[in-house]
């Protein structure tokens, strides 16, 4: 097995030069590769792209030890990470609610403007800011997405990644910009170290019928299984940005409604697999995400870990909820009042993890800038106006990493 990992370490690394030295590609749909390029004479991007098939691939294969090129140096290995976090509730049925409305806003300002994340659970809990327990995160309660629509989406991501490499590979492509892309790592045609993790995107965009159509066919059940969640989680994050902004004290008029409603969102599959060596890799790096918000859904394995006063802390993974978190864009929108949250993942070496994290934020071409709202002579501007097209270019020139695109946008 380690004469097999060994001529596998000078295949991955002979890949991953190839792929950083090819430009990168304008196609829009998913490579042509079968499964089987690294055997193949096509051109040398798309075959050494595909000689690094997945983690998953790796994984099946039974290695025991980490190929070289997903070590990551010392420095940045997950460490002791023995800190662990339980979330505080936050109840979307009290937005509803006249006489509670306006401290269930008080709360999630609270949890935006401090920390970043909070989380929607569909456990009947209730609001609980006090106390000896800071908010790092809040749980949110009664959000309205059935269970079995949660748990849908986690067995149809499950069985997409359980289908054979080929098939997976259909919708294999280096380009950022695909709509519907499969791939492995964070940014896998620049990560100087590849991170143990594969995924599907899916962009969501409204209406959903224009899309749909593009998602894989395998399974088969997966584009109405997908469909029927992107909805239920788009009104989550609709009731969830309306009380924000409420919130910031901007008017939500009908026109903004509108391009929210018709505002850009993908779905981010995610599959981590048992790792051999997991002290000495990650499943995500340390990064920020470009949105307004992003709701995460998780199985029942914890990983997902947030920055907090300079430590790592394990949130605890509850069943049928979502972890909230604010976005790149909605720091820049409310000109820093909301902060973006540094997160990873860790992984470990018995059981794989599934995940979804979905995104949305304003429609792609729309401009976002700080609110004038929040804009005068005592709270100057302090970012530039950006767009989804910026931050693409910006991910295909480099990593992306930690809140690095953020801070490109900062004046």
């Amino acid at each position: 097995m380690a004469d097999i990992a060994d001529a596998d370490d000078h295949k991955l690394q002979r890949a991953a030069d190839a792929i950083k030295a090819a430009p990168v590609s304008n196609t829009k749909g998913g490579s042509s590769c079968d499964g089987t390029c690294g055997d193949s004479s096509r051109n040398e991007q798309e075959g050494s792209y595909c000689l690094i098939k997945s983690v998953k691939h790796l994984s099946d294969r039974g290695f025991t030890r980490l190929p070289d090129r997903y070590i990551l140096p010392a420095s940045e290995r997950p460490g002791d990470g023995s800190g662990r976090v339980k979330l505080p509730v936050f109840d979307l049925t009290r937005l509803r609610d006249p006489h509670q409305r306006a401290a269930t806003i008080e709360a999630l300002d609270a949890a935006c403007r401090d920390y970043g994340f909070f989380q929607a659970s569909a456990l009947l809990l209730f609001l609980s800011l006090s106390g000896g327990f800071s908010a790092l995160c809040v749980q949110v309660v009664n959000h309205g997405v059935a269970r079995e629509v949660i748990a849908g989406l986690l067995d149809v991501a499950r069985r997409f990644f359980e289908l054979p490499v080929a098939a997976r590979a259909r919708y294999m492509s280096p380009d950022v910009r695909a709509p519907v892309r499969y791939g492995t790592s964070f940014n896998q045609a620049r990560d100087p170290v590849f991170f143990w993790r594969d995924f599907l995107k899916l962009a969501s965009c409204q209406p959903l019928s224009a899309v749909v159509t593009s998602w894989p066919d395998e399974p088969a059940d997966l584009r109405e299984v997908a469909a029927r969640y992107a909805m239920a989680n788009h009104q989550v994050f609709m009731e969830l940005i309306e009380a924000a902004l409420e919130a910031l004290g901007i008017a939500c008029g009908r026109s903004l409604l509108r391009e929210l409603a018709a505002g850009y969102s993908q779905i981010m599959l995610n599959c981590y697999p048992a790792c051999p060596q997991p002290d000495l890799t990650l499943g995500l790096p340390p990064h920020s995400d470009y949105c307004l918000f992003t709701l995460l859904l998780q199985d029942q394995v914890e990983g997902l870990q947030v920055m907090h006063h300079g430590r790592w802390l394990t949130v605890d993974p509850i069943p049928g909820s979502f972890i909230v978190n604010v976005g790149d864009h909605l720091e820049i929108y409310s000109n820093g009042r909301y902060k973006s949250k540094l997160h990873r993942v860790r992984v470990n070496s018995t059981r794989p993890r599934i995940s979804a994290a979905s995104f949305h934020s304003l429609p792609a071409e729309r401009v976002i800038g700080p609110a004038a709202e929040l804009v005068n002579e005592g709270n100057p501007r302090r970012y530039k106006d950006t767009d989804y097209a910026t931050f693409l270019s910006f991910l295909a020139s480099t990593e992306g990493k930690h809140k690095s695109f953020l801070q490109s946008r900062k004046l």
